[in-house]
């Protein structure tokens, strides 16, 4: 049995009344963890409010608190790549993140994440992601080793202050006369929830994309995203007709089924670049990964 050294957090969203348990709702919000298997986290003193103190399964709802629970998975998926540290100081700590490794945990991944290997390996239990990339992506993750300084680092990228830079290789059927591109759209939760789609509405994502070189059926683009929505490179590509390849939620979901370690997703977050708010140098860091161009 593998359990969550640190808990997991979920905000009671604002509902109309008449509100649920607590433990009603948790049910309802995580389908694929039994009535059972949470009655016991209640009894075990594994679910806590927002004073980490542990509550009853009849606790009542109130809209904006949050709640924190210990992960528990009966057999974690192993992936067999390792992560590396490219920078670390007082302040953050700068990672490379593999293909298939979740950034935090989630779904059957409880301490096979990012973040539990690099706790590990350092010691540091205050360590905390700034900004997260896909399980399927790899590359550049910029971490916080303190939470009294973690805000001003959350703050590079809530107002756009940090330079990301993707590659990717797409499915490019055929030439085109156009090599860059600016989409500006609006992402929503699709269907399913772990899916976004574009919608009407204000913009709310927008991505610099470039073709860096094409052979013959493929395209090596270079992608620069101003904003940082979930799926935002994948859902633009595919957009264009330029679905990346081994991407299996676009432009198609298809069948679930293990990991192929052999097809990872072709997308890498390859640069990071932003001016430190504490020390006011200019940071600059690099993956050394490399897709399968």
């Amino acid at each position: 049995m593998a359990i969550a050294l640190h808990p997991s957090k979920v905000t009671l969203p604002k509902i109309e009344p008449p509100y649920p348990s607590v433990f009603s709702f948790l049910v309802a919000r995580f389908p694929q963890v039994s009535p059972e298997i949470w009655q016991q986290r209640f009894e075990q003193g594994k679910v806590l409010n927002d004073r980490r103190l542990p509550i009853a399964a009849h606790t009542p709802y109130i809209p904006q608190q949050k709640i924190y629970y210990f992960r528990e998975q009966s057999q974690e998926p192993v992936v067999p790549f390792a992560e590396s540290i490219l920078f670390q100081n007082d302040e953050i700590l700068v990672a490379c993140k593999p293909h298939f490794l979740p950034v935090i945990p989630s779904g059957p991944y409880v301490n096979e994440c990012l973040l539990g290997r690099l706790q590990r390996k350092t010691g540091i239990l205050d360590l905390a992601p700034i900004h997260r990339i896909d399980r399927e992506t790899a590359g550049v993750v910029l971490f916080s080793t303190k939470k009294q300084n973690r805000g001003v680092y959350h703050d590079l990228f809530m107002h756009g202050a940090a330079e990301k830079t993707y590659q990717a290789l797409c499915h490019y059927p055929e030439a085109q006369q156009q090599q860059q591109w600016l989409i500006e759209n609006r992402i929503e939760v699709g269907s399913p929830w772990f899916r976004v789609k574009t919608a009407n509405g204000p913009i709310n994502s927008r991505t610099r994309i470039t073709l860096k070189e094409a052979r013959g059926e493929k395209g090596h683009f270079l992608l620069q995203p101003i904003t940082g929505k979930k799926h935002q490179l994948r859902l633009h590509l595919s957009g264009l007709g330029f679905g990346i390849i081994n991407d299996r939620y676009y432009p198609n979901l298809l069948p679930k089924r293990d990991d192929d370690f052999d097809k990872p997703l072709q997308l890498i977050a390859q640069a990071l670049q932003f001016d430190d708010p504490i020390t006011g140098k200019r940071m600059e860091f690099q993956s050394e990964r490399k897709l399968l161009w």
